[in-house]
């Protein structure tokens, strides 16, 4: 049952509003000025409030100011006897989402009430959408904490100790190889230290770390990355450009490496993957280009949402990479975009101040 609040000071005009509402699933309550009116919603809690633009006492507009303050998810609607443009406009300003000049029809009424009821549920439901995802970020951080952190570290630990064990029994290329393996377990810590400061929305700590960084070297890092894949998918990845710019280089070989595996991972067998740095405008623009799949349009706005997934495919994932690529770039000061045509293949740019090396 949804509950509405009306305020007038007018009886007559109560008495009629009510009598509209009748036989519908509503809770009316109704104040004969704001003050009484302001008191109320602070008890009754309303989905929707009616007001009066010219009472004695507060006006219609403080009304809505005052409402919006207890809580911006109500619903108003303005009534008034003196409809002008100005006051429409002054309205929508403080809050109102509809106008309503009297005399009022039943029909029109229970119209914009409806549509009023509307908006406050979605806005409702859109705020409870953005909890969940907080709420998914959160536990995905706990179980990459837990999961992945701690027998890493174990494992880091356990390969200092065999270091030293067989320093003196070791050859040459073991110790090469057992040193790569320090490296890439180190290299892994570091990533999931780095996703957890993203997940939980404080990248600025990223910041610490930034130095002038050549792109070219940041590609061959991603591209080395992703090259078994796609060696195993027969895919080519053609590499090259230049450019300089300040930031972190784990992150933005992570944030490369998130568009080269997709990139990768929708392209067809036998086809390439560009990847492109050029420097224009004061900016460094790198592009990830495929011959895949692509997105489909109603997609393209929601690809860098957390968890969101495009759907029909036919691939796996959790819908956190391009997520977290979006929020290293622009960390950086950057921007990440994408275009893509269904059939044909997706081109994804990331653009980032340019550093003057001179």
């Amino acid at each position: 049952m949804s509950k509405v609040l009306l305020i007038d000071d007018e009886e007559v005009v109560l008495d009629s509003c009510t009598r509209m509402l009748r036989g519908g699933n509503y809770e009316v309550k109704t104040a004969m000025d704001g003050a009484k009116g302001v008191a109320l919603a602070k008890e009754f809690q309303p989905d929707l409030v009616i007001v009066d633009l010219k009472m004695p006492g507060i006006s219609g507009l403080e009304v809505l100011e005052q409402i919006q303050a207890l809580d911006p998810t109500i619903s108003s609607i303005m009534l008034t006897g003196f409809a002008t443009v100005g006051s429409a406009v002054d309205a929508m300003k403080k809050g109102a989402c509809d106008f309503l000049p009297k005399p009022i029809t039943p029909d029109e009424f229970r119209l914009v009430v409806g549509r009023a009821l509307e908006r406050r549920r979605l806005v409702l439901e859109t705020r409870a959408l953005r909890r969940e995802k907080e709420l998914l970020r959160e536990q995905f951080a706990a179980i990459v904490s837990h999961e992945l952190k701690s027998p890493l570290g174990a494992l880091q630990q356990n390969l200092y100790v065999l270091a030293e064990d067989l320093a003196d029994k070791l050859t040459e290329t073991q110790r090469r190889q057992l040193e790569r393996m320090k490296v890439r377990v180190a290299d892994l810590i570091n990533l999931i230290q780095t996703w957890l400061r993203l997940m939980s929305a404080d990248i600025s700590k990223i910041k610490d770390n930034f130095q002038p960084v050549l792109v070219s070297a940041v590609i061959a890092k991603a591209v080395e990355s992703v090259q078994p894949h796609a060696i195993r998918k027969n895919i080519e990845i053609q590499a090259g450009g230049n450019g300089h710019v300040q930031g972190d280089v784990g992150t933005l070989v992570q944030a490369l490496v998130n568009l080269l595996n997709n990139a990768v991972k929708y392209s067809r067998s036998g086809t390439t993957v560009h990847v492109t740095a050029t420097e224009e405008a004061g900016q460094v623009a790198i592009t990830v280009a495929d011959q895949g799949i692509g997105i489909a349009a109603e997609d393209l706005p929601r690809v860098f949402e957390d968890f969101y997934r495009a759907t029909g495919t036919g691939e796996q994932g959790c819908g956190l990479g391009l997520p977290l690529s979006r929020r290293i770039i622009e960390a950086h000061g950057g921007t990440i975009s994408v275009t893509s045509e269904p059939g044909k293949g997706s081109t994804f740019t990331i653009r980032l101040p340019a550093l003057t090396t001179s």
